[in-house]
């Protein structure tokens, strides 16, 4: 263990209604990370956190550098992240002038966990390289571990010299997108910036900690009628979905278009069938079993496709597609809906693009990001030249769709996709239950937070939103 979390902390009497609770304290004599859990829980004022000392080390789930060849010769279905990601005290880094220390209390796996935990495509510890080479801030982040996480909630609990909007003791949540604001090219749209990362993905100090290093252009408000779990599954999968579905980069949804989305209930799909439906279109959803089916016809998805069902086997064999079954997954939207969709939400990539492009309509566009099916995709070209279709890239989202997004989940209308909730000491267990599919929505993770249903701020809210409505996937996990 590194030295820090196990000095005592001496926090001086503090009553009355300004002190942190109607007990008052005495000498109360914790870890400094302890400490600022007792302040976040007693409601503190943002001066009494701010004022908190930052450890010199902190709990973590990372992988290590000298394991990053460890599963060569290994299937990609047969990796363990359980073996590979470890959780234990990490160095605090050095704050730089524009960022801040996060509190996290809770966080949430994605498939970026999941690639990071089995080094693949590729290791990330060539991306925290990169970012070592940029910059003397940058180079904190090439070290012998990554700290892993793309997704958190929590409070602040120091700002840099720099940092004007934000302050400690504010309650939020993270979005991952990274960039350097000094660069000319992220000034338009900051996906398209030259050196444009995912926090926790390609850099490192991310979400799976205690404690959290975060731009403070990745804040946003933490929606006040959610647990610290419910608000922290949301920013990466949800502001994904935005822009894939909504954003004028990407699906620039109109009312009545016809959308065909795999994966309904997975961690993106469950939000874009969300965002079909607010804004007056037609989801057509698939999913591979009947409880799924079920889950999605409640989530108010009229059209379900069963695939597994359906027995679809778009490839013959592992170089052959088979056009026969594309016609029937066309046949079988047309028997739902009356018409070809006029948007593929499409991300498992090698398994059914070629499916994809050819059950857009004419004039239609594959809107495509992350394939965890497999990168190299195959398709018939015909079929989107001659009909004039598009294939629209997509991959996360800049701040102002994050924050929309955000919004639109502080306004109760998006819905959380938690479905279970681990402790950080689970990260691998979590991690592994994403790689094999057994996750409907997405896996929370407590980090700080002792337990589940903590840091609802605004109960009156949540009864109006309507508990059903925000538990749908917990309960469906049950």
């Amino acid at each position: 263990m590194l030295p820090g979390l196990g000095r005592a902390l001496m926090l001086p009497v503090r009553t009355g209604s300004t002190g942190w609770d109607r007990r008052g304290w005495s000498f109360l004599q914790c870890a400094p990370m302890q400490a600022i859990l007792e302040a976040i829980q007693a409601g503190a004022s943002g001066d009494d956190i701010g004022n908190l000392p930052i450890p010199e080390s902190y709990r973590a789930a990372f992988v290590k550098r000298d394991e990053q060849t460890m599963w060569e010769g290994v299937a990609s279905e047969d990796k363990d992240p359980r073996q590979s990601l470890h959780v234990g005290e990490v160095a605090t880094p050095e704050l730089a002038p524009d960022e801040v220390y996060v509190a996290v209390m809770a966080s949430a796996i994605n498939f970026n966990t999941v690639w990071t935990s089995i080094f693949e495509p590729l290791s990330t510890f060539g991306f925290l390289d990169r970012l070592g080479k940029e910059s003397v801030w940058g180079a904190r982040h090439a070290l012998p571990y990554h700290v892993v996480g793309s997704d958190a909630s929590g409070v602040v609990v120091r700002v840099g010299s720099a940092v004007r909007n934000w302050k400690p003791g504010d309650k939020v949540t993270v979005h991952c997108n990274y960039l350097d604001d000094q660069d000319p090219s992220a000034h338009d749209d900051s996906m398209l910036a030259a050196n444009q990362r995912i926090w926790g993905f390609e850099t490192n100090f991310g979400g799976l900690a205690d404690l959290a290093l975060v731009k403070a252009n990745q804040l946003m408000p933490k929606p006040a009628h959610l647990s610290w779990e419910e608000a922290a599954c949301n920013a990466l999968c949800n502001s994904t979905s935005y822009r894939m579905i909504v954003s004028k980069h990407a699906g620039d949804l109109k009312q009545g278009d016809a959308v065909l989305i795999w994966g309904a209930t997975g961690g993106i799909g469950g939000y874009a069938v969300q965002y079909v439906l607010n804004g007056g279109g037609t989801p057509v959803g698939v999913v591979s079993s009947e409880k799924r089916a079920s889950l999605l016809r409640e989530m108010g998805c009229e059209h379900v496709i069963d695939r597994r069902e359906a027995g679809y086997q778009f490839w013959k064999d592992e170089h052959t597609q088979d056009e026969k079954e594309w016609r029937r997954l066309g046949k079988d939207i047309r028997n739902l809906i009356g018409r070809d969709v006029d948007t593929v939400f499409e991300h498992p990539g090698r398994s059914t693009f070629g499916a994809s492009v050819f059950a857009a309509a004419r004039g239609g566009k594959i809107v495509t990001c992350a394939a965890t099916s497999g990168y190299m995709i195959e398709y018939d070209n015909r079929h989107l030249w001659m009909k004039l279709k598009s294939i629209v890239s997509s991959h996360f989202a800049n701040y102002k769709e994050a924050w929309a997004a955000n919004q639109l989940i502080a306004e109760g209308r998006i819905q959380p996709l938690l479905s279970k909730t681990f402790s950080l000491e689970q990260t691998g267990e979590a991690a592994l239950a994403v790689h094999q599919n057994q996750i409907e929505g997405k896996a929370g993770v407590l980090c700080l937070a002792p337990e589940k249903g903590l840091g609802i701020d605004d109960p009156e809210f949540r009864a109006k939103v309507g508990e059903d409505k925000i538990t749908l996937f917990q309960r469906f996990s049950a």
